[in-house]
């Protein structure tokens, strides 16, 4: 297999002419927006080290967030109506 060569000139390719471009070239022009926009996610190696893969980490999220919503309902529920009905 034949390695490619890459150039070190900042040139355009043939096809392109700078005349097709209106404004400025700026390099990282969409940066910001692009990491504003982006949804990756960096995690702490001590996190990454307990899941195999992005699977696992799904999973464990998901398991903690209906667990906690199902605390909440059941606690809201219990306070709330069962005052309600003993005070009456």
């Amino acid at each position: 297999m034949k390695k490619v060569k890459q150039t070190e000139n900042d040139e355009l390719r043939a096809e392109y002419k700078r005349s097709d471009f209106t404004g400025p070239m700026v390099r990282g022009k969409y940066a910001k927006r692009m990491s504003e926009s982006s949804n990756v996610i960096v995690l702490k190696p001590e996190v990454s080290e307990v899941f195999p893969n992005e699977e696992a980490v799904n999973n464990a999220l998901l398991s903690l967030i209906n667990l906690a919503q199902k605390a909440s309902r059941l606690t809201r529920r219990s306070t709330g109506r069962a005052k309600k009905l003993h005070a009456g």
